[in-house]
């Protein structure tokens, strides 16, 4: 077994289980990875198990539980530091930081209506314009990311970043409802998503047996 165990849910559905498991990924860090199928009667079971507080993530290290998405990238970060996971410019980190924060606390119009899910595409506009402020904030982060900290590659520091990895299932929810993106927008999703770790995990959420139908709950 792997020293490092990663506990995720569906890959085609929980946005949140992507986020460490690219920065895993780019970290180059062996780890296994443990799926647990959501919305299975013995879901909370295998959660709890490993997690009390009943959610995934969970990065187990030998003794060491980690069970937050920004608390286990930033372990990673630490665990790896060659693989600069953040940049290496004071301004640039800050402002790397405040992204990811902002994107692991907020934007709960987009996360209500725009549910990720990379099995199908969605055809529901009253839902995309309902996470229209968010849309904008989000392509604004995204456009002043670009522009002043983008110039040594295609993502939002340049390099692949954790900011990236917090973003990467928004360009899934984008592309996944139809958004109407900037050209900036457009040319980050693209990248993100020609990224080898995103691909991995697209291709593996596409062959999952499991389906939700989050539109009929």
């Amino acid at each position: 077994m792997a020293e490092l165990t990663l506990f995720i849910g569906n890959k085609a559905y929980s946005s949140w289980s992507l986020r460490p498991w690219l920065a895993l990924r780019a970290a180059g860090l062996p780890f296994e990875e443990v799926v647990v199928p959501l919305r299975q009667a013995d879901t909370g079971d295998r959660i709890r198990a490993v997690n009390p507080a009943g959610k995934v993530p969970v990065l187990r290290h030998g003794e060491l539980t980690i069970w937050d998405s920004l608390a286990i990238c930033e372990y990673v970060a630490e665990l790896a530091p060659a693989a600069g996971l953040w940049p290496d410019d004071a301004r640039a980190r800050a402002v790397a930081r405040s992204v990811a924060a902002e994107m692991h606390s907020g934007f709960q119009d987009l996360r209500r209506n725009l549910f990720m899910d990379l099995k199908r595409r969605h055809d529901a506009l009253g839902r995309v314009a309902a996470a229209a402020a968010d849309i904008a904030r989000v392509q604004s982060l995204w456009r002043q990311c670009r522009e002043s900290f983008g110039a040594g590659g295609p993502f939002l520091f340049g390099r692949f970043t954790i900011a990236d990895c917090f973003y990467a299932p928004v360009t899934a929810r984008f592309t996944g409802w139809g958004v109407a993106m900037d050209d900036v927008a457009s040319a980050y999703v693209e990248a993100v998503q020609a990224h080898p770790a995103f691909r991995e995990w697209a291709e593996a959420a596409r062959a999952e047996p499991w389906e939700i139908d989050y539109l009929a709950m």
